[in-house]
């Protein structure tokens, strides 16, 4: 029998197209990418679009659309082609077809003819009698006479995988060397009685056709590695497998309370770390920190050199916490790193409608771009942005009421007043100019920079929090700031 260890590597993300893409998705697509970029190896993206029911054409869009943003090429797959086409199990449905029947035909697999109604009786008097509660094997050797009485009923037989009785052992990749007793896995379903084929079936025989060598999942699927190893042998026996994959199963992702981050958490859909303007080099960061580590010493890392260091066997089997403030922590950092051209760049979608708040005719470019490598220093996500530059471009800042009962003390008026005096004064050219100006009138009524600064913060951009103060001010202008810092003293004369 041939080994996967013999072959060049090939892997495969086959998610189904159900709803938006989630972070435990991307997780499983980031670890097999790496895993076949390190080895120079093949990725196979394939769609498990068998479930007519919940699988949608907008759903597999977005998958798409998901694998771009973040940066994935595949080998193999839809738009790419390959010699395994077609890549959307929907597209594939005779080739199930016809495997299933090869597996009756040599006795791998066998016709169920139970209802639902009998089956959950005997789970229970199974259950009450300490024993396993799987298919207890009841239509296993069934007469022909008999099966003939339950096709009179009117009954419609699914197909059930016959397991083997004895212990199957294999060696996860994450995990090491795990067993399965026979009793613990019972023969299981693989065509609905609709002649609909399962997961169970298409997903081990897309993956032989394919000739997958690796496979990397999640740990909810570790359960059914046993069952797919057995399958997986029957297949090499009928000739349409050539040999066994390797398992990996990655750790679970868990989210608030310690409890498996669900696709329904909020927190874990892909589309609300895009509109909040995560980097997909920050969150492909963050997420590979889910199981795996560079270093001990270093979280912060680029793609490059996580597909120079990855390997699978690497990957720790303990669950994983989801941490969102490390997770923006790790993206602010990936801001930094970006040249400041390609950070304003990527701002772009937060300072045009319908994301900001200005009139598109107000937007400068000329500030932006002398503005950009300060906001740049500042912000966890992109989205931030227009919180922080919306002073420059609208006629009048937000002001944030609490931000000015704090910085607005008695007082105010007068350091205000001096500020004014001094800044009119000022070199407008120079930052170090205009901080020399608001230390000087903090000095004429005792106080240091951090309290004389506050109050002119607040009415130049109405907040008491943002970029730099001096940088943002060269940029506003002599003219605005000064009317600004007017229109603060008249309200706090009336």
């Amino acid at each position: 029998m041939a080994s996967a260890s013999d072959s060049p590597v090939r892997v495969r993300f086959c998610p189904s197209p159900t709803g938006n893409p989630h972070v435990g998705l991307v997780r499983t697509a980031l670890f097999n990418w790496a895993f076949a970029r390190h080895h120079q190896g093949t990725l196979v993206f394939r769609i498990e679009d068998t479930d007519a029911a919940r699988d949608s054409e907008e759903s597999y869009q977005q998958l798409l659309d998901a694998m771009r943003w973040l940066g994935f090429d595949w080998d193999e797959g839809p738009e790419v082609g390959g010699p395994h086409a077609p890549y959307r199990q929907s597209q594939r449905m005779e080739i199930y077809q016809d495997v299933a029947q090869k597996l009756l035909d040599a006795g791998h697999a066998y016709r169920c003819y139970c209802s639902q109604e009998e089956l959950d009786t005997r789970r229970e008097a199974a259950r009450a009698a300490g024993r396993p509660s799987g298919y207890d094997g009841h239509c296993r050797d069934l007469s022909e006479a008999q099966a003939e009485e339950y096709r009179a009923q009117g009954r419609e037989p699914i197909v059930r995988f016959r397991m083997p009785d004895e212990a199957i052992t294999f060696t996860d990749l994450v995990r090491g060397e795990i067993t399965y007793l026979p009793e613990n896995v019972p023969d299981y379903g693989i065509v609905r009685a609709n002649g609909a084929p399962l997961y169970t079936l298409v997903n081990p025989v897309d993956d032989a056709l394919m000739e997958i060598t690796h496979v990397l999942r999640g740990e909810d699927l570790l359960s059914s590695t046993p069952r797919q190893i057995a399958l997986y042998k029957a297949l090499i026996e009928l000739g349409v497998a050539q040999q066994i994959p390797a398992f990996g199963h990655l750790p679970y992702v868990m989210g608030e309370g310690n409890k498996k981050l669900s696709k329904r958490d909020p927190q874990s859909s892909l589309n609300l770390y895009r509109e909040r303007g995560f980097l997909p080099e920050g969150l492909l960061n963050y997420l590979s920190l889910l199981g795996w580590s560079l270093s001990a010493d270093q979280d912060i890392f680029t793609i490059e050199e996580m597909v120079a260091a990855f390997d699978v066997t690497d990957v720790q089997p303990n669950p994983a916490r989801f941490d969102l403030k490390k997770c923006e922590a790790i993206n602010a950092d990936h801001i930094r790193l970006l040249e400041t051209k390609d950070f304003a760049e990527r701002c772009r979608p937060w300072l045009k409608a319908p994301a900001a708040p200005w009139a598109p005719e107000d937007f400068d470019e000329a500030k932006w771009q002398a503005i950009a490598p300060h906001a740049q220093t500042r912000l966890k996500v992109l989205s931030e942005i227009t919180d922080n530059v919306d002073f420059l471009f609208l006629p009048e800042p937000v002001l944030d009421e609490a931000s000015w009962t704090k910085a607005m003390k008695e007082g105010s008026d007068a350091l205000l007043s001096t500020a004014r005096e001094k800044l009119d004064a000022a070199d407008w050219t120079s930052p170090e100019s205009l901080k020399e100006a608001v230390l000087a009138a903090g000095e004429a009524h005792g106080l240091k920079l951090g309290k004389a600064q506050a109050p002119v913060r607040v009415a130049v951009t109405g907040r008491t929090v943002g970029l730099p103060l001096f940088e943002s001010l060269e940029v506003l202008g002599k003219e605005k700031a000064l009317a600004r810092i007017d229109a603060a003293l008249a309200r706090l004369a009336a």
